[in-house]
């Protein structure tokens, strides 16, 4: 009986020790065949390709140097009409808001009270012209009979004194003959040079107090100022770069402008820089220039703003690369340079300007590198990539539509 139980045992255990390495042969299997699988599979699978990108050498070169500012248009010649004399306004002459020429009439203020005292000067330059002539003819008859001690010394003393005093009374009468004559004269007022006459601020049958009130203001307007201002950071860095020759061409009086009008369009006369005032607005911080420009049809009109472009200068060592190479990265402008290896990196730049469909760099790149102008959805930082040439003709590349307009400058 023990004999039976234990081969019945052990018989159990064999069959036990079977399925389990019949099992472990199966699963063995099933790993084998998937790794082939899967070693076939990844076998099968390409390879990813290198993309192909359009990259440009960059060279550096020299290019206009064209800052634009916003300024607002000046008469050359603002004069302020005001009376010389006291009196009533009797008679305004000219038409408002019109063009007036040199010597014409514009006021006039009742002279009535002025030739009278002009007829009261004449009264007195005659009436002291007799005193003279009656002195002179005293001091004649005396003199000889001093000689022949006829009379005193002191009689001859008194003729002179008569004269002269005869004479100051004379000049001064002159004196109040000239006033009395400008007072007259100036109760017409007329234009003192051409140009184009504001509306009067004072009509007929007012008290006009003498250089005291404002009649009216005529602004000749050829040629005409734009007055503009600059930060004096921008002066400052403009001279330094003057310095380093990084700016060459026209100096400071030789320079031009061309002015743009908030409609887009532009004037087709330009200007001379006429004027840099010496120190810095302490409330601004910006330093004041004028520019002149002539005005023979009366198109600019004080009080215009407009944007002024400043020509003459060049910038020298300018690289320039088109729009869509400069991208926004979190810190700023970037761009996407290949390097040696033909691997990708990133550039931070300083762009300062647009240049019709270029941007002009001023730091970051160096002459000679390749940087990239289109797909950047392909790349990424240190991988590898083809170059290709780039196509400026082909919208694609260039990021922008074939019919895109380059933005003005800031």
């Amino acid at each position: 009986m023990r004999e039976t139980a234990i081969r019945t045992e052990n018989t159990a255990m064999s069959s036990s020790e079977r399925t389990c390495r019949f099992a472990a042969i199966i699963l063995a299997s099933v790993l084998a065949t998937s790794w082939l699988g899967c070693k076939q599979e990844a076998a099968s699978t390409p390879a990813r390709p290198i993309p192909e990108v359009p990259v440009v050498t960059v060279s550096s070169g020299t290019m206009p140097d064209e800052p634009e500012f916003i300024g607002q248009t000046e008469a050359s010649r603002p004069v302020e009409i005001r009376s010389q004399v006291t009196g009533i306004l009797k008679e305004r002459f000219f038409a408002e808001g019109r063009d007036v020429k040199q010597g014409d009439r514009l006021y006039q203020i009742d002279p009535i009270p002025f030739k009278a005292v002009m007829s009261s000067a004449h009264a007195r330059v005659a009436q002291a012209e007799a005193r003279l002539v009656q002195a002179k003819q005293n001091f004649a008859r005396v003199k000889p009979l001093l000689a022949e001690q006829a009379v005193s010394q002191k009689d001859v003393d008194d003729a002179v004194t008569e004269e002269l005093a005869a004479k100051a009374a004379l000049e001064g009468a002159k004196g109040d003959q000239v006033k009395a004559k400008f007072d007259l004269d100036n109760t017409l007022i007329t234009a003192p040079i051409s140009g184009r006459i504001e509306r009067s601020r004072l009509y007929e049958g007012r008290l006009i107090s003498a250089q005291t009130d404002l009649l009216t203001t005529i602004h000749q307007l050829d040629p005409m100022y734009v007055n503009a201002s600059a930060p004096e950071t921008f002066v400052l860095k403009r001279l330094r770069e003057r310095a380093t020759n990084r700016i060459q061409g026209a100096t400071l009086y030789e320079l031009r402008g061309v002015i743009t009008f908030t409609d887009g369009s532009t004037y087709p006369h330009e200007g001379k820089f006429d004027l840099l005032e010496v120190g810095v607005r302490s409330a601004t911080g910006t330093r004041d220039f004028r520019v002149i420009f002539p005005n023979p049809d009366s198109v600019l009109f004080p009080g215009q703003f407009v944007k002024i472009r400043i020509l003459g200068a060049v910038r020298t060592g300018v690289i320039l690369v088109p729009q869509s190479a400069v991208q926004q990265g979190p810190k700023g402008p970037i761009v996407f340079v290949v390097g040696a290896d033909n691997k990708v990196e990133i550039r931070p730049v300083r762009a300062t300007s647009w240049r019709g469909s270029q941007w002009s760099i001023e730091d970051g790149l160096r002459e000679g590198e390749r940087v990239i102008i289109a797909g950047f959805h392909m790349i990424a930082p240190g991988a590898p990539v083809k170059t290709v040439p780039y196509n400026q003709s082909d919208p694609a590349a260039s990021g922008q539509p074939a019919d895109a307009k380059p933005e003005q400058a800031k």
